[in-house]
């Protein structure tokens, strides 16, 4: 998989956000198909409008539905609710993505505990894997709109995950489907423990086991030198988001040792522990930062099946920042 970047450095918040939305992209390899289908506008408007008519007409928030066996694949959980997105129709088209998340009440959530330096964490990634994108949108609190510029590079069915903690609740992580118009080949990723993101050479070591804590590590060279000048990127010097093939169900990835300080530096290592629910394959993605540049390494890895007594799967704990995601 190749790797992208974005240089915040110069940018003010709202030059940093569209950066962002623009393109942080994460293309996987292993393309199949010669020609690459076409999702007409016509038939995302009336998906779209669908999705938006099952969340209430009156915009209050649905019926809880039985909670997901893991976070990422409910749009209500925790009696929080993700509700309809609205974005770009078309890919290429710029604009803004927006939505809010509301209580059982259908009423705006504005209040939230700050995670991994955030309010708000935003995931973007097609369903198959690719275009990627880790985003962190603003709020008006007047509204309880969240929102960033934003634009897609292709089209497809994509899988939006807003990764929170309430300010009196406990931390969640839901989702929402948005379908965009326009070209895209599909991919179908191969398993890759190497990146190659903007001359640096990202490998990960170690071996996922289903159900069993497996830890995770992420070494950074340049030029075959170890860089030891990774910079503090989200309370850590790297930050993983692993995602299950298929269902897209959203892992929980833990960075190990003490927080860094914000001028502190750290590499070529940086270690994480995850626990899978079920052996198969895995896409994971590494942000890690470099005077100022945020890039994204992506990884394709197969868990294997646990010989021993099979463990149950977690809950979503939090971490001892409170974060309970990655």
């Amino acid at each position: 998989m190749d790797g992208t970047r974005v240089d915040r450095r110069g940018l003010g918040p709202a030059a940093t956000l569209a950066v962002y939305g623009a393109g942080l992209v994460v293309a996987f390899g292993g393309a199949y198909g010669i020609a690459g289908p076409v999702v007409p506008e016509s038939v995302v408007g009336q998906w779209n409008a669908q999705a938006g008519r099952s969340h209430g007409e009156h915009g209050g928030a649905p019926a809880q539905a039985a909670p997901a066996a893991l976070p990422g694949l409910s749009m209500s959980a925790e009696g929080m609710s993700f509700a309809p997105v609205g974005a770009p129709a078309v890919a290429g088209e710029p604009g803004t993505l927006r939505f809010r998340i509301e209580n059982a009440a259908g009423a705006p959530v504005v209040d939230y505990t700050t995670t991994h330096e955030k309010d708000l964490h935003l995931i973007a990634v097609r369903a198959d894997g690719s275009q990627f994108r880790h985003v962190h949108p603003v709020l008006d609190r007047a509204t309880g709109v969240w929102s960033l510029p934003w634009s897609w590079v292709e089209g497809g069915t994509y899988r939006l995950y807003a990764d929170f903690a309430p300010a009196t609740g406990s931390p969640v992580t839901l989702s929402r489907t948005v379908e965009v118009a326009g070209g895209y080949t599909p991919v179908d990723p191969a398993p890759s423990r190497t990146a190659q993101v903007d001359g640096f050479t990202v490998t990960l070591d170690g071996d996922l086991v289903a159900g069993a804590s497996s830890p995770v590590t992420l070494r950074v060279t340049r030029d075959g030198e170890p860089v030891t000048a990774l910079q503090p990127y989200l309370g850590a010097f790297g930050h993983l988001v692993a995602l299950r093939q298929g269902d897209l169900a959203f892992l929980h990835v833990h960075p190990e040792g003490a927080a860094p300080k914000p001028a502190e530096t750290g590499g070529p290592a940086v270690a994480f522990r995850t626990q899978v629910p079920t052996a198969g394959r895995y896409l994971l993605y590494l942000d890690f930062q470099v005077d100022g540049v945020v890039r994204t390494a992506g990884f394709v890895v197969d868990a294997a099946a646990r010989t021993g007594p099979a463990a149950a799967t977690p809950a979503s704990t939090p971490t001892a920042d409170g974060h309970s995601g990655h």
